[in-house]
Parts: structure tokens; sequence; C-alpha cells
């Protein structure tokens, strides 16, 4: 992604100072936001997965999913844009404003694993605790039955399930840390060198691609999801979700997703 980043980068260079044209530049830095949005989301699981897999064993409805979707890419686009203005407003150095959200990621990046870990062991915990045994009872007058239990209903202690409004704050706060890397150096800039106008425009294409992207993605799976034949992973639907986000996490870590 940083390869491709820079590359981008160094196209619009090319067009500011081989186009004297404001609208000629304008209209490439648009096309450049959208190409990005749409990339930038595609290329980064961590923007999709999460999502899909936690409508999924939790059990999300069509509506929620779209909502906590739609907050938490708002949130993480809106943390990058709010950086971006104060830098451009205030002259910081991209460099600067580059190492902020270097960091940032790498924050982002740590705090996915950290939640994906806690809740997949949560996950298995509770796969293990939904398991059905059997126990035999004998009575007084000899007579003898099985019987069989889990024990999740008296032992599960699923707090997770317990306070349903944990897990999207837990999601929003992940992805306001979670940086737009390519924004600020590919669009803002460049952006602030025409117009005003221009910067608000570009970041405003930048960030609705990125947000339909997300969406389309995320409902898309959401409603495919749910026609698999997979009734019988169920049990360990929170085990699977703890782990997508754990390799989410570890992706953005060790590939620089």
């Amino acid at each position: 992604m940083q390869d491709f980043v820079f590359l981008c980068h160094a196209i619009g260079q090319e067009v500011h100072w081989h186009e004297p044209q404001a609208d000629v530049q304008l209209s490439a830095l648009l096309l450049t936001a959208a190409s990005l949005g749409l990339v930038h989301t595609l290329f980064g699981p961590d923007h999709y997965l999460p999502f899909i897999m936690m409508s999924w064993s939790r059990k999300w409805s069509t509506k929620k999913t779209a909502m906590i979707t739609f907050l938490c890419g708002l949130g993480h686009i809106a943390s990058s844009i709010i950086l971006g203005f104060v830098g451009v407003a205030v002259g910081i150095a991209i460099g600067k404003l580059e190492g902020i959200e270097s960091e940032r990621g790498n924050l982002a990046a740590w705090m996915l694993i950290a939640f994906g870990f806690a809740y997949m062991l949560w996950g298995i915990r509770r796969a293990y605790l939904k398991i059905e045994h059997t126990h035999d009872h004998f009575h007084i007058n000899g007579e003898q039955h099985e019987h069989k239990h889990s024990h999740e209903a008296g032992h599960g202690h699923p707090h997770f399930k317990g306070n349903k409004t944990i897990t999207p704050w837990v999601l929003f706060t992940i992805f306001v840390f979670g940086p737009c890397e390519p924004l600020i150096p590919i669009l803002m800039y460049p952006a602030a060198k025409s117009s005003t106008t221009g910067l608000i425009l570009v970041t405003s294409l930048f960030g609705i691609t990125t947000l339909a992207t997300m969406l389309t993605v995320v409902m898309i799976a959401h409603k495919g999801i749910n026609l698999l034949p997979i009734s019988k992973l169920n049990r360990y639907a929170h085990a699977a979700s703890g782990a997508a986000i754990l390799l989410c996490g570890l992706a953005i870590v060790l590939l620089d997703l």
C-alpha cells in the first residue's frame, strides 16, 4: 500500500507542475480521490471483515450492521480529516503528519489484535460450554436415565453478550484511531495548493467513496453469509470472529496493509 501511495503522490506532483490549469488539476485530484477511496478500502480487509464477522456471530440485523459500519467508517475518516485540516491550517510539515498517522495506525492495529485475541478466547470458551454431555441419573427405586445438558446456562457468564453495546463502541474506538493513510499526503496537500473549494471537494469525495465501498462490501457479505449452509458452525462463530479480527491486526503489523 505504501508503494501505491508513493506512486500516486508522484503522479499528483507531476499534475501540479505540468498542468497549469486549475480545473485540470482539480479533475485529476478528484479522480485520484475516488480511486484511492475504492482501492485502499478493498485492499484493507480491516475496513470490512470485522463488521462482517461480528454481524454474523452476534446476529446483528441488516440495519444495525449498516449503522455500525457507517459510524465506524465515519469516525475512521473524520479523525484523519480533522488532523489534515489542522495541519493545512497551521502549516505542519507533511512528514510530521505522516509520522502521526503512522503511530495512530500502529496503535489501531495493536488494539485490533488485543480485541480479536480476547474475543477469540471468549468465543472458544463459549463454544466449549455449549457442548452437551451426558450424565447417568440413578433413583432410589432403581430406575436409571440419561440427562444431557451444557454448562453455558449456569456457568457461561457471557460478558460480551451481557452488554450488547460494548462491541460496537470498541470497534468505533479502534476505527477512530485507525488513519486513512493516503488522505493527507496525496489528497489534502495538493488540494490545499489549489483552493479551499478543491480541498473540500477532494476530501469529501474520498470520504464518500470510502464509506460507500465499506457499506457495499459489508452489506453484500452480510446478506450472503446467511445463505451459506454453515449452521453447524454457529457454535464457533464468536471464536471465528475474534480470530478474523486478530488476523486483520496482524496483517497490518506484519504486512503493512
